[in-house]
């Protein structure tokens, strides 16, 4: 399996490494594990696994797991959109051509053992390639060189997670090859139980049964849960966990999400994390990123200020996310079908703009003067956002903001009053145009992975462009 010996000849074999795999194999021997799926996180946000029979898992950690290249370069819906054969892989490099093999180096941080599936661990990895080079177009290294860039200003990024979902009864799975198209026929589904009680104790008490199953789901693979809770539409739930340093709360978000599916599945329920289905009667759903930086010496939160809202760096690091915040929006809202709950819903802020404790506000600041707690929470984003990705462009934007003093003016009173603040993309393909054109995101993550993610996405555009809607049917067909 994999390269002998790889992890020594690119430099991660150390002590400590070691020394947790060790603790990993007592885990594996102890628990009688049979399968472990080792995995990575691509482009679109998708969990690609090869599952390794437990006892081979040592040898898995040393020498890395093997992946096709051409994984990288699928689209959303798992469509191909380059010359995979070609001798650079349509990717620029001899080293990801002809479809070959890269290889995922697991991260020993990241393992747990899922409780919904018998015997089996999970773990993430980081991609390498053939010729010992970190993958360019692994979305988690981004993350890390993003977290990297911040410790070296003395800086540690903390986020909270507050993400929504819809969970449904499966009435018909659509499992007919007529239905196993590309993307498949959705499943047919219905709800548990009416909604628009918000947080009600009977609504509550109504989706008890599947919340009580999660909750037991997420606590045991040592998600830091810390509430999970009905929200407006039939279906809707919210989950938060507690605050999160560094790559680790991306790699939670990640798990997150996994546990959620999962567990639904093995229940005979979907859950979804599409912003908004296209179902009568349901709410569009958000992923409200919560975040600050403290300092590596001391921890102290480097946005609470003793007589001020926000710190001078709080302000600055606002200022970067609103000035960089059109091209950053691909990465926060990544889907068509986010835009359709961005400018679909009064809730969902429209412009660049910030805030205290006002939700109509892109960037609301949550907390005050003297405040030790006093974040910032970004409002906007997609609860299918690739986690990697939404992370370290809010990282790197507030970081930019800090560098260069950047000034976000004046909080607003009233959000949807402010006429003056940038638009943001009223569509992916928009958005999509904004970040190609940014000099700052192609410095910040590159030229070979922006155009690399512009390609994924305008390929997805495209084949959304070309499709004929039931709306245009309806329209044109008997009236033209």
């Amino acid at each position: 399996m994999g390269r002998p010996n790889f992890a020594s000849e690119i430099g991660i074999d150390t002590p400590e490494r070691r020394d947790a795999l060790a603790r990993i194999a007592g885990s594996i021997e102890q628990q009688s594990l049979e399968v472990i799926r080792v995995g990575f996180v691509d482009t679109n946000g998708i969990v690609r696994v090869r599952p390794i029979e437990a006892r081979h898992f040592l040898q898995a950690a040393a020498n890395g797991v093997p992946f096709t290249t051409a994984l990288l370069a699928m689209d959303s819906g798992n469509f191909i959109v380059q010359n995979v054969f070609a001798a650079d892989g349509g990717f620029g490099r001899a080293s990801m051509g002809g479809a070959g093999d890269m290889l995922a180096m697991p991260d020993p941080s990241t393992f747990q053992i899922l409780p919904w599936a018998e015997r089996t661990g999970f773990i993430l990895s980081d991609l390498y390639l053939k010729d010992g080079e970190r993958c360019r177009l692994d979305p988690r290294r981004l993350m890390q060189d993003a977290c990297t860039r911040l410790a070296e200003q003395g800086y540690i990024f903390i986020a909270g997670i507050e993400i929504e979902a819809h969970i449904f009864k499966v009435t018909d799975p659509k499992t007919a090859l007529r239905d196993c198209t590309q993307p498949s026929t959705p499943p047919d589904v219905e709800a548990f139980r009416h909604g628009f009680q918000h947080l009600s104790d009977t609504a509550v008490d109504g989706l008890d049964g599947i919340l009580t199953k999660l909750r037991r789901a997420i606590r045991a693979v040592g998600l830091p849960l810390r509430t999970l809770e009905v929200e407006w539409g039939p279906g809707q739930v919210e989950i938060t966990l507690d605050p999160i340093t560094g790559v680790a709360a991306a790699d939670a978000a990640v798990l997150l999400r996994s546990t959620i599916k999962q567990t639904c599945q093995r229940l005979g329920l979907l859950a979804t994390f599409m912003a908004r289905p296209g179902l009568p009667n349901v709410f569009s759903c958000g992923w409200h990123l919560h975040q600050s930086l403290s300092t590596i010496v001391d921890e102290t939160n480097c946005f609470a200020s003793p007589d001020d809202v926000l710190s001078p760096t709080g302000r600055h690091y606002v200022g970067g996310l609103l000035r960089h915040a059109r091209a950053g929006t691909a990465f926060t809202n990544p889907t068509i079908n986010g835009y359709k709950r961005l400018n679909g819903t009064p809730l969902s802020p429209k412009r660049a703009t910030w805030s205290v404790d006002n939700k109509g506000a892109m960037l609301r600041v949550m907390g005050g003067a003297g405040d030790p707690t006093v974040h910032i929470e970004n409002r906007i984003g997609d609860p299918a956002a690739n986690p990697y990705l939404y992370m370290a462009s809010q990282i790197l934007a507030g970081l930019d903001g800090i560098t260069h003093h950047q000034l976000p003016g004046e909080p607003s009173p009233n959000p949807y009053e402010v006429s003056d603040a940038e638009r943001l993309p009223t569509a992916l393909s928009e958005a999509i145009d904004a970040t190609a054109a940014s000099p700052f995101f192609r410095f910040a993550f590159g030229d070979e992975y922006i155009d690399h993610f512009v390609a994924l996405k305008r390929h997805e555009i495209g084949r959304y462009e070309a499709y004929v809607t039931d709306w245009e049917h309806k329209e044109y067909f008997e009236l033209v």
